[in-house]
């Protein structure tokens, strides 16, 4: 049996560690009084934000990032998951020297699109590809494809997942978990302002690792005349910290979808390039009918990509979906991706990922077990988190039931006055990146291990 933690303890420790991370930032409180004069409350994007101001970063290098105020950090962060090649990599810097002074844009194609659609279509399998700037654009078009390769309207997609900012997916996320309904009926609700109750009445969802429900909802669906295009769901869902699939859920999933004519989506934003060459295609040995990149890809420029059957693209090639936007493949970020495709993420460097993952992996588990904390560490090659659980989470209505957000919290603080810099949020989960070392792996397990000691004196 797990200790029983002190939750006032917690708190107070939450309290304690935050003063102490916020005398360390004072020049990025001075940057932010600033910045919220312009920059809605002071960040670019909301994911940014934090009370009562934000971290700035002014630099990285590898492994390392440094704050406004001069605090380096080990990144575990690593932009969301995106630099899994490490900050200011040499050969990413020198494939971007060599292709600016020959032009950074021109809204044509270049070879340097071609170079990456061969090597993206050899890792999944698929034969047909198209660029995008970000993972909400790359999932946005592959839905509009599915809906215009099918001629439906409806979309089926997992509950508790994301899938990026636009309406049609904006739906069942973080909502209210008593006003959903049961596991067959699950009700379909906006997440945040601004989404129009038309697109989020064509979204519908069915729980992770449950075939079942996701069969009977198509099936159900089909019935009232609202069969859906596509299922889009990532194959091991990367917003719960991680949560993987039950042996055996997506073969019955592609199953599902192949006998009843619907899309199979996966978004790979998260996974693509960073659990394997090919993704979670490739790890889990389950093909899509489309697949959803970014992040990773573009080795920090903004860029993302849609691969897909040959039947489904159809309705890209003959010009029936216009599948557009001016700076998609454009030669910097494909030059980025090139390189990082080629050079960089080659076999040596995921042999390098998977032993940096079991050393986590096995440490953290070692602090979990020496401490009797509630939860557990899980890794997939770049990809982890501990799991502040007493229960296995297998889906969102375990991780709605099993929450320790205290202690998630208690955990990101406790990490960033320790010099590990650490994506906030109990949802969220640590990158590697190829730079990281035994060194900067160590770094984490002993400010986990001191955590702990902490928690349990």
């Amino acid at each position: 049996m797990a200790v029983e933690l002190d939750l006032q303890r917690i708190q107070n420790l939450i309290k304690e560690e935050s003063e102490k991370l916020n005398n360390r930032t004072q020049r990025s409180k001075e940057m932010y009084e600033r910045a919220r004069h312009h920059l809605c409350n002071g960040v670019g994007s909301t994911y940014q934000a934090r009370d009562p101001w934000p971290i700035y970063i002014a630099e990285g290098s590898g492994p390392h990032i440094v704050d406004v105020d001069g605090n380096k950090y080990y990144d575990f962060h690593n932009g969301y998951g995106s630099m899994i090649q490490g900050h200011g990599h040499p050969m990413v810097m020198d494939a971007l020297k060599e292709r600016y002074p020959k032009g950074s844009h021109f809204g044509c194609a270049t070879e340097e699109d071609v170079i990456v659609a061969e090597e993206l279509s050899r890792r999944w399998g698929l034969p047909k590809w198209r660029f995008t700037n970000s993972g909400s654009e790359s999932t946005m078009d592959a839905i509009r494809i599915a809906r215009a390769y099918t001629g439906r309207d409806t979309i089926v997609k997992i509950f508790g997942s994301y899938h990026g900012h636009h309406d049609g997916v904006m739906v069942s996320i973080g909502v209210p978990y008593d006003k959903i309904g049961d596991r067959f009926t699950l009700k379909s609700l906006p997440y945040g302002g601004g989404i129009p109750q038309s697109i989020v009445d064509m979204t519908y969802s069915v729980h992770f690792n449950d075939a079942e429900a996701m069969e009977r909802r198509i099936i159900e669906l089909d019935k009232e005349g609202k069969k859906p295009a596509c299922v889009i769901m990532e194959a091991a869902m990367m917003n719960l910290g991680v949560v993987l699939p039950e042996d055996g859920y997506l073969r019955q999933v592609r199953d599902i979808c192949t006998r009843h004519n619907v899309v199979l989506i996966f978004d790979e934003v998260k996974t693509g390039m960073c659990i394997a060459a090919g993704g979670a295609t490739e790890y889990f040995g389950v093909t899509p009918d489309l697949v959803t990149l970014a992040k990773a890809l573009g080795a920090g420029l903004p860029s993302g990509a849609i691969g897909g059957t040959e039947e489904v693209m159809s309705v890209v090639e003959d010009g029936t979906v216009y599948q557009v936007g001016t700076f998609s493949g454009n030669p910097l970020s494909m030059a980025a991706a090139a390189v990082s495709l080629t050079e960089i993420l080659t076999p040596k460097a995921y042999s390098h990922l998977d032993h940096l993952n079991d050393r986590i992996v096995k440490g953290c588990q070692a602090v979990i077990d020496k401490y009797d904390l509630p939860g557990y560490a899980l890794g997939i090659q770049s990809k982890g988190c501990v799991t502040f659980s007493d229960t296995k989470i297998t889906d969102y209505a375990t991780y709605i039931a099993n929450q320790q957000d205290a202690l998630c919290d208690a955990a990101w603080v406790w990490n960033m006055n320790r010099g590990i810099f650490m994506t906030p949020g109990r949802e969220e989960e640590w990158t590697l990146s190829v730079t990281h070392t035994d060194e900067a792996i160590d770094a984490y397990i002993a400010a986990f291990d001191s955590l702990a000691a902490e928690l349990t004196r």
